[in-house]
């Protein structure tokens, strides 16, 4: 096991342990469902080889090494770790021509340029002679639309959601390859890099290893709370 991980896996799941205080922790409990700090078994090397394959990329190697001795989805940041499973079924697609998209370079300022441009261009119906020819040119606009926004999260896997169609992303190809970033097209802004406490990059691993250490000690004081023992849960974070 890789120094970065090891006894994080049982630092995950000895959380479960007092079930009425996981929602001291946003995404644990979430009506019927949330991670309650669950981990699915790791992967195996073949495994995580069969998919890389089938994706044509090779993941980070935090994010490959936690796949192999963490878990292959479940409790961490938000409301938990994707599993691979969206992305090896194809729900994201490839490229156009039929290169997958993980293996596509992240470039999310230019295709975000390129986006605005597009937009700028919206066919309007005035300079159409008639509805005919507004229409199909107005579909053409809009299919190249959603192309663009697409292109946006090429090279990047999606890894978690923040809820209110925010989400997280771990780029695996390009530049920022290693790097998270978020998606947060939900508010208009587009494709951020993810910084926390001043630091302007941040690995998968900072990611995951910065949110257990603040939710670790907030269970703790939950649970010293619930058996009547000392301990404030709002200062524990």
């Amino acid at each position: 096991m890789t120094d970065i991980w090891a006894g994080v896996r049982e630092r995950v799941l000895a959380l479960r342990s007092t079930p009425e205080v996981m929602d001291q922790v946003f995404g644990a409990v979430w009506l019927d469902g949330g991670h309650r700090f669950e981990l699915a078994p790791p992967l195996t090397e073949a495994e995580l080889a069969r998919a890389e394959e089938r994706l044509n990329v090779t993941f980070p190697a935090d994010y490959r090494s936690f796949l192999l001795e963490v878990g292959a989805s479940g409790a961490g940041p938000e409301y938990g770790v994707f599993p691979l499973s969206a992305q090896l079924t194809g729900e994201r697609g490839a490229a156009p021509d039929g290169v997958p998209r993980l293996a596509r370079p992240f470039r999310p300022g230019p295709v975000q340029e390129l986006l605005d441009e597009h937009e700028e261009n919206e066919p309007r119906r005035e300079a159409y002679a008639d509805d005919e020819t507004f229409w199909r040119s107005w579909h053409a606009w809009d299919a190249r639309w959603d192309e663009l926004d697409a292109e946006l999260t090429w090279g990047s896997l999606t890894v978690s959601h923040q809820g209110c169609g925010y989400y997280s992303l771990l780029v695996v190809t390009g530049e920022e390859r290693g790097l998270m970033w978020e998606d947060v097209r939900a508010i208009g802004e587009g494709l951020v890099r993810m910084r926390r406490r001043g630091a302007d990059r941040l690995t998968f691993a900072e990611w995951y290893l910065g949110w257990l250490d603040w939710a670790e000690p907030r269970i703790k004081a939950a649970q010293r709370a619930a058996a009547g023992r000392p301990g404030d849960v709002s200062g524990a974070a």
